[in-house]
């Protein structure tokens, strides 16, 4: 550990221990806010010290409470979005201190606290933040608040299902997005298993939602390890704040003008129940339940995945057929390289035999099958002993007159939709204690569980049958502290790989290789030797390959029947490592312990001063389905510590913050990621930030401990710490070959020269794969034009180092076979990126008018980097809504459109095509019961589009909604 953070955790020690004995008078203030018009309670209204980090915010019935731990007097001031603020002097403690707040036209009060990890007005951020308070929530278009991120300055999703979608801004986004992070009530939300969020199958329901900010880009000097491209604060509403019952019922339909399934349904039910007692003890718990017909992959395109690259053809055309959405046709073989086995087989087998077929071939080397068999047949004939070898006319004669074509030829696989389970479920709970010590200081016991059924794409398609993640939390919170240890269980229920499923499923009918004792039993064997007597029958090339594949496929399994149906079953009920089935047995846990201090009160605000630290452990319990833990349990250990100090100067007018962030994990050497930002004021509600930030990421749990087959067997991924690569000796013992050289080997072998020297050599760094890093400048502008215009723009540039990518490489094998490799390495040299976004809020009369414009674009990249951007260059969103048109009647609508681009992943690479969307929604308030009514839609045009190549196409999801107390 160096000198200089030596003497920073010396400093924010002696830092403490002055705290502690320092005595403040504390001001105690308490009251309520209502609208002047109606005189009804405000909920979530702000009210701040100015000048302060000090806040709180009235509760549902409009009250609040707090205490300030100075001496005044000193002004607090009282805000809302769409209403006048307020400033009153404090001079003492003061109760009942009530407020009439009017209707104004106010943008850019929101107080935020992701972006600072302390209270601060958005207008004041030193970074880039989004955010969705109550107001925003309660009137989105979008069937939740999930979906409706797309409308965020800057952020895009990758939809893999229904209820699947992954969060990501500033470019390389991918299926299972790892470089962003999600928090729920400062939980990390990701699966420790797959070291992502896996959507919001855990998050917090829609009901219970307080508030949801975004940071984009790098923030690892202030949350950690991982979201070097971003990372998502949701806040779920306190049952002090929020005390009563609600319940929302929405139902709908998709699937219009779809031919895999017709219209179908969509329902959900969230209820919310909370109750406080006495301003100490409050009590809460939500239930939320969603059932639809999942969107259905159904890209069949014929795809190399050798050279990851389309073909033309398809199942009829190229005997080689691998569709994207097809699953089972990733196993193939060489024709003609099975023909040479089997004639190798015949002769070795019976010699007098093959030289009595050479003889009739020789004598007789015109004839087709019918001759040959009539002259085999005849009475009296010399080659009558040849009858029970008739079945390799065809091959003897087709190898020795290279007549057999040098082709590879897949097995015919199954359609996704007879492989997935698409009855899309998902559940989710949640319930916690809150006890309150003092009127600041609060504990918090808190479980999230949420369990689902859903299709996520990684290196393959998954399907996630019953898939549930469970998080658990004890906290202890103040104005100025917090301290919390949580863990997360994930279990993979029933959840399989589709392509294992697929290729199972022929094997089980009929093996692609045949016994010993049996070779011309397997699949390959039969198709070789009917292909190679189709040719000898006189019959053209495409005519023997499907002659071929009809009779290699007699018996198999056809989808809907109960052979099919049980064969199936079988294999999703054994797991992986079984060695014959395709489920996994995932039990991974993480358990996370944190603190953090405010100084900033004990310092009388002369400076802003916050210390924290964690502690996290992953343990990998897979059973040998996912990781290399079959037979060792497997344990990495992550702590880290930072501070961040920032002081305002030149009257108030410039806001310094300076932050660290120091971090350890078991398999990598610790690193430090500082963070430096300036804020100023160039006049009343208009500041220019500029920061410069550090980011980095550890390698995922699978980067580092995967061992997994997919695409059918076809490839292994494995992990690409030191341990893992020499598993399978690829560091020093067995070098591997490059997909490029191996790629023209195939070249040479199908041109019937086969030339070894062609093959090139690569060469893992001995070290493995190591943490990613990124160095992050921004230069941003927000400011109120008048009361009525908001201006928020940014422009950034990001430079990426040891950018973790992905190899492909070929090992030969001792029967002169290869086997196919894939392991996550560091591309070598710099990958950067850049871009820029600008957002506009204009409000008039009583209309809310917003757009915004994204930009990113992909600069350096290293020769031995695949692109994985997979982000448009342009984006933009366009909004106009109204909370109350005519009374109690409102709306919303928003517009997205964004440019193509090619995406690349493990899965499948393609181009995705531009597209547009519209969600819209009207809303009726029924005040008298506290209800709304709402009826709207996403993609209301239905207009089919996919986000990701490889992933479903989306349409119109149409909805009704009720809510009961929102």
């Amino acid at each position: 550990m160096s000198k200089t953070f030596t003497k920073a955790i010396f400093t924010c020690l002696l830092l403490c221990i002055t705290a502690v004995v320092v005595h403040a008078q504390t001001v105690t203030i308490s009251g309520a806010v209502t609208d002047k018009a109606t005189k009804e309670p405000i909920p979530g209204v702000g009210i701040t010290v100015k000048g302060t980090t000090i806040a709180t915010a009235t509760n549902m019935s409009g009250k609040y409470a707090f205490v300030v731990k100075q001496t005044g007097p000193f002004i607090i001031v009282i805000s809302y979005v769409g209403y006048t603020s307020i400033e009153k002097e404090i001079t003492g403690n003061i109760a009942n201190l009530d407020f009439e707040i009017e209707t104004a036209v106010v943008l850019g009060q929101e107080v935020v606290i992701s972006a600072s990890r302390t209270p601060e007005r958005i207008l004041e951020s030193p970074v880039s933040v989004e955010r969705m308070g109550p107001a925003v929530l309660k009137e989105l278009s979008a069937p939740s608040f999930y979906d409706a991120l797309n409308n965020m300055k800057g952020v895009e999703i990758s939809t893999q299902s229904l209820t699947f979608k992954s969060v990501n801004t500033r470019g390389f986004n991918s299926n299972g997005n790892n470089r962003f992070n999600q928090y729920v009530d400062g939980m990390d939300n990701q699966a420790p298993g797959l070291n992502f969020a896996v959507g919001n199958i855990i998050g917090v329901s829609d009901l219970d939602l307080d508030n949801v900010e975004l940071l984009p880009g790098a923030s690892s000097a202030l949350y950690g390890a991982g979201g070097i491209n971003g990372t998502m604060l949701m806040t779920s509403k306190s049952p002090f704040d929020y005390p009563g019952a609600s319940f929302s019922y929405k139902s709908g339909i998709n699937h219009l003008n779809d031919n895999n399934t017709g219209n179908q349904q969509y329902n959900q039910l969230d209820v919310r129940l909370a109750k406080s007692w006495n301003n100490k003890f409050a009590i809460k718990g939500t239930f939320s339940f969603l059932q639809a017909k999942d969107w259905q992959a159904d890209n069949y395109s014929n795809f190399d995945r050798v050279s990851r690259t389309f073909k033309p053809g398809d199942r009829a055309s190229d005997p080689n057929y691998d569709g994207i959405n097809v699953y089972g046709d990733e196993i193939n073989a060489n024709i003609l390289t099975v023909s040479r086995q089997l004639q190798a087989g015949f002769q070795s087998q019976s010699p007098a035999g093959f030289a009595g077929m050479t003889a009739l071939i020789n004598a007789f080397p015109n004839y087709n099958l019918d001759q040959y068999v009539a002259t085999i047949t005849a009475p009296g004939s010399p080659f009558g002993g040849l009858a029970p070898a008739i079945p390799y006319l065809g091959i003897v004669k087709g190898v020795k007159n290279n007549t057999i074509s040098n082709q590879d030829v897949s097995r015919t696989g199954y359609n996704e939709v007879n492989l997935v389970d698409y009855n899309t479920k998902s559940l989710k709970t949640s319930g916690s204690l809150h006890y309150r010590f003092t009127p600041t200081i609060e504990g918090i016991a808190q479980l999230n569980w949420g369990t689902g059924t859903s299709v996520y794409t990684g290196s393959d398609r998954y399907s996630l049958r019953n898939f549930s993640i469970g998080q658990y939390k004890l906290e202890l919170k103040g104005q100025d502290f917090f301290v919390r240890g949580y863990t997360t269980q994930e279990r993979s229920g029933d959840s399989y790989i589709s392509s294992i499923l697929g290729s199972f499923i022929n094997e089980a009918y009929r093996p692609s290789q045949g016994p010993a004792t049996n070779p011309t039993s397997g699949w390959y064997a039969q198709y070789a030797l009917a292909y190679s007597t189709a040719l000898l029958k006189g019959g053209s090339d495409a005519q023997a390959h499907a002659a071929a594949r009809s009779v290699a496929d007699q018996g198999r399994l056809m989808p809907g029947t109960p052979q099919f149906d049980a064969v199936k079953e079988n294999i999703m009920n054994n797991t992986i490592s079984s060695g014959k089935g395709a489920k996994f047995n995932d039990k991974t846990n993480l358990y996370h312990y944190e603190g953090m201090y405010n100084f900033s009160n004990a310092l009388d605000n002369v400076v802003e001063l916050q210390v924290g630290g964690s502690y996290r452990i992953y343990q990998l319990r897979s059973g040998g389905t996912i990781f290399d833990d079959l037979n060792d349990k497997i344990d990495i250990n992550e702590y880290g510590a930072f501070a961040q100090i920032a002081k305002k100067m030149f009257a108030d007018k410039f806001k310094l913050a300076v932050s660290g962030r120091y971090d350890k994990s078991s398999n990598f050497d610790g690193r430090f990621t500082p963070r430096v930002s300036g804020v100023y004021t160039v006049a009343p509600d208009n500041n220019i930030r500029v920061s410069f930030q550090t980011g980095y990421r550890n390698p995922t749990t699978q980067n580092q401990y995967i061992d997994l087959s997919v695409a059918g067997g076809v490839q292994r991924l494995i992990g690409g710490i030191p341990s893992m690569l020499n598993k399978y000796n690829l560091l020093t013992t067995n070098v591997p070959y490059t997909d490029v050289s191996y790629r023209a080997f195939l070249g040479s072998v199908a041109a019937g020269a086969p030339n070894p020297a062609l093959l090139q050599k690569y060469n893992f760094d001995p070290r493995g794969v190591r943490p990613e890093s990124v160095q992050a400048y921004e230069v941003g502008y927000k400011g109120l034009l008048g009361s009525r215009f908001l201006v928020d723009a940014y422009a950034y540039y990001n430079s990426y180092k040891d950018f973790i990518t992905a190899v492909e490489v070929y090992q030969q094998n001792k029967d002169n076979t290869f086997s196919k490799f894939g392991a996550p390495v560091n591309a070598t040299g710099k990958v950067t990126s850049y871009g820029g976004a600008l957002g506009l809020d204009y409000l008039i009369g009583g209309y809310n008018l917003s757009g915004n414009v994204s930009y990113n674009k992909l600069g350096d990249l290293p020769a031995d980097y695949i692109n994985d951007f997979n982000t448009p260059e342009v984006r933009y969103n366009l909004g106009l809504g109204n909370k109350e048109i005519i009374k109690n009647f409102g709306f919303n609508v928003n517009y997205r459109w964004q440019d193509k681009f090619y995406w690349n992943s493990s899965f499948a690479a393609g181009n995705v095509p531009s597209f547009s969307t519209i969600d819209a929604q009207v809303n009726l308030k029924i005040p008298s019961v506290k209800s709304m009514l709402k009826l709207g839609g996403s993609n209301i045009l239905n207009k089919y589009y996919f986000t990701s190549y490889g992933n479903p196409a989306v349409g119109a999801l149409y909805y009704i909604g009720f809510t009961f107390n929102p």
